[in-house]
């Protein structure tokens, strides 16, 4: 039996403040570009940097909220790193010419950034599933990873590790 996978894992830098539109059902999608960027030297010495553009898409499917959560953290600058799927997609126009485009289905996002005015660099992770909003250190709608429910465990220098 042969399988298949369809995953693209991106980071980079978002090019604009994302648009949030909502569907006739009454989801919600986001959408918003990524800018990735590779930098080298040529035979010559010359430094050399190329950009890709990539259109990301983010659907409040299910328990998720992720659209919501791209509305609320996600403005233009900012490092994300994001996890989907390519989608390709093709339309007419309104002039009647076939279009096509590719996309980046999110499944997965991680602000890689501090907060803006705050202290804490810690990346913000939020993935379809779990959904919710990011939290101060943790995952959004998981475990936190403060570990503010064990404070003491932290500081035992005696432990059963072998190394």
């Amino acid at each position: 039996m042969s399988r298949s996978l369809n995953k693209a894992t991106l980071i980079g830098n978002v090019g604009s403040d994302p648009e949030i539109r909502s569907t006739s059902n009454g989801g919600r999608v986001a959408t918003f570009s990524l800018a990735t960027s590779a930098v080298w030297n040529d035979a010559s010495g010359s430094k050399q940097e190329k950009t890709e553009w990539h259109r990301c898409v983010v659907w409040n499917q299910g328990k998720s909220t992720l659209a919501d959560v791209v509305e609320r953290y996600v403005k233009k600058g900012e490092k994300l790193f994001v996890e989907g799927e390519i989608q390709y997609r093709q339309w007419t126009d309104k002039d009647n010419q076939t279009r096509y485009t590719t996309e980046i289905k999110v499944r997965e996002l991680i602000l890689l950034g501090g907060r803006s005015g705050g202290d804490d660099d810690a990346p913000r992770r939020s993935s379809g599933p779990a959904g919710g909003a990011p939290k101060k250190g943790g995952a959004a709608g998981g475990a936190s990873d403060d570990f503010s429910d064990f404070p003491g465990a932290l500081q035992d220098e005696d432990d059963d590790l072998p190394f």
